[in-house]
Parts: C-alpha cells; structure tokens; sequence
C-alpha cells in the first residue's frame, strides 16, 4: 500500500500550485465581481495540459491517470475555487464525449475543450425535478437526419459561458424514464438557443441559469452513444466527477486551515499567541483530522477508477462528505479571525458562500447517501 504521489505526479503538483498562487488566487475576488472567468486563463490552464489531461492522446488529453487529475484540480481549486470547476467540467464531459460521441465528432470538440479555446457544460436538471433526474421531459424528436430539442434545462453551471454542451432529452417515453434518455453534443450558437443567468449567493464566476431549446435542430451524428442510453452515461461519469468535487472543495478547506494556523501565531491577544488558545486550536485540529481522512477517500476512489474497479459507494461518500466538511472548516477559520474573518478583505466569507453550492449540485447529500446504502446493503 502505497500513499506517495510519484515523481511526475509531485512535479505536476509543484507547477499547478506555483501557476495557482500566482496567477489565481490574485483574482478570485475579482471573478467574483464581474461574474466570469477569463478565457485567457482557461486558455493557459489548456497551453499548460491541465485539461482533460486524464483523456487519450488522439483527443487533446495527455493519457494521465485520475488522480493525477485529482492533484491537478485540487492546486488550482487552492488558488480559485471557481476556477476548479473549468477542469472538472472537462473531465466529466470529456468521458462522455470521448467514450459515446463519433471519433470525428470527438476530436473536433475535445481538441478545442482540452486546449481551453472552448469550454462544455453538462445540461441534465429540469425546472419540475433536481434529484429525480430520470424524470425529465426536454424532447428530443427524431425528425429524418437530425433531432428536434424543446424544453428547458435549468440550475446549469456556466450556462451562459459555454461553447457546447452535453444536453439530455428524451426520445421515449416519460413511462420509460431512464431507458426513453439519450445524450447530445449540442453547440450553443445553434438557433432556438437562450439562456438566462440567476443571481446566486456564491460561485458567481461560475455562473448558473437555465437554457431553453425552442425547436433546435441538432444533428442525429451529434447523438452520444446509442438512443435510450444517455442517463446510464452521465451516471457513470458522475461517479469519477464525484471524488474530483470532494478534491475541489477539500482543497478550499486545507487552504483555509493553512492561513488561519498561520494567524494564530501572529495575532496577540492577552499577552500571548492565539496559538496558545486550546478553544481555538482543538477545534482546528479536529478538522485537520477531518481533512485529512476525507481527501485520502477521493484519491482511493480515483485510484479504484485507475484500476478499473467498482466505485460507486466511494465516490456518493466523496460527494456528500467533502462540500459539507469544507463549509464547516472555513465557518471555523472565518470565527477564528474573528472581526477581520467576517469582511470581504480576506477570501474566507467568499469562500464559504462558493463551497455551499456544492451540498446541493451534482447530487444532494440525502442522494448520496441512498446510494452508499444501496451499495452497502446485502444483495
């Protein structure tokens, strides 16, 4: 049993967290104002092979290993929290693309997507139903050589700045729920395409809104894999997207541990460190621990995938522990800084409202736990 990261993968390390610290963490605030990330910085996360990096060679990727798409999301979500989500979005859709879309159409669209010249979103919930995504009604008729779309999709992160997007519909009926879905690659400048953007307590930079399709032509080689097949896709992909979101969150969280044992000694009060505090030091150690042993739990579940082994029950404990680990482990650094926590100069109170989106999105904890059950539960 082996828990050190290998001379590549620390070197990747090394290089992430340099263009992190430098180049991220200088405008996580200011993504957060204007609501968007640069395409010049996705751009050079692309130039830099941090992008479906774990995707065949003959796509864009760079044939790395999972975790190593871990370690990478995990640096760059130190940096910016938001800016994590560009990686991981790559890499989930990116499976999909690469594994169900024609090879032509795969390369087309994952060269662009993994050079950071063009970024995909995932559009699967709809406005009558989150959890119960087998439920969804957006059709997509078959109308000779391409697919009609009408319907809408909503709760989509970057929503209104992706290039393409991976859209559900359904081509059955609702009785058949699961079986009656299938998978698109849709380009968003197609006609009949909108969207609108909400207003959100965090991950402003990402963005989340709904996209309504009103008779959008697709066309039928645009279909990922075969009719009726498209929700056991995505739930395969969420699996691995999974333990890169607990990475992604947790990052956020050790980041934050970090700067405040740092400013327990420095800051005075009675005479003494606040380091020699056990009331505020004991709670910080206890989410050290925390920390620790749920970021070890995302790397087993992105090593169970390298080793193409069942991961389904890791990945739901990924999901459900990690984002709401983080919330309570920056809530704790934030009261540990006290009045200075509290205002927007430091990136705690930003932080903390970023890393609540994800108790909600990509599945709720309630979900994730019926599956960890399920999974757990005698056959």
């Amino acid at each position: 049993m082996n828990f050190a990261f290998n001379e590549q993968q620390n070197a990747i390390r090394e290089t992430v967290a340099r263009f992190s610290a430098d180049v991220l963490a200088p405008g996580y605030r200011k993504r957060d104002r204007e609501g968007r990330i640069e395409r010049e910085v996705i751009q050079q996360m692309g130039e830099m092979g941090l992008l479906g990096g774990e995707l065949p060679e003959e796509f864009g990727g760079s044939g790395l290993d999972c975790v190593t798409a871990g370690i990478i999301i995990e640096e760059i979500a130190k940096g910016d929290f938001n800016v994590g989500y560009i990686p991981l979005l790559t890499s989930l859709n990116g499976q999909i693309i690469a594994q169900h879309a024609q090879p032509a159409l795969a390369s087309e669209w994952l060269s662009e997507i993994t050079a950071g010249r063009r970024v995909a979103c995932i559009a699967l919930t709809e406005p009558h139903g989150g959890s119960d995504a087998a439920s969804l009604r957006l059709k997509a008729e078959r109308r000779g050589d391409v697919y009609v779309l009408n319907g809408e999709k909503t709760s989509i992160s970057m929503a209104d700045q992706a290039d393409v997007a991976v859209v559900f519909g359904r081509t059955g009926t609702v009785e058949q729920r699961a079986s009656g879905i299938s998978a698109f690659l849709v380009p968003m400048n197609l006609p009949g395409i909108t969207t609108t953007r909400f207003e959100d307590a965090g991950q402003r930079a990402i963005g989340r809104g709904s996209i309504f399709f009103d008779n959008v032509e697709v066309p039928a080689s645009h279909r990922l894999g075969e009719e009726g097949k498209g929700f056991k896709q995505v739930m395969q992909g969420f699996d691995y997207s999974r333990a890169l979101i607990g990475l992604q969150c947790l990052a956020v969280a050790q980041q934050s541990l970090d700067e405040t044992w740092q400013w327990l000694t420095e800051r005075q009060a009675f005479g003494q460190p606040l380091a020699a505090f056990q009331g505020l030091t004991h709670p910080l150690a206890e989410y050290q621990t925390y920390v620790q042993a749920a970021r070890l739990q995302c790397f087993y579940a992105l090593w169970l995938k390298d080793n193409k082994l069942p991961h389904n029950a890791e990945a739901a404990m990924n999901k459900w522990w990690g984002p709401k680990l983080a919330f309570d482990v920056v809530k704790q650094c934030l009261l540990a800084h006290g009045h200075t926590g509290y205002g927007e100069d430091l990136p705690l109170a930003q932080r903390l409202r970023d890393v609540l989106g994800l108790q909600i999105g990509d599945g709720t904890a309630q979900i994730m736990k019926n599956i960890i059950a399920r999974e757990s539960i005698p056959k």
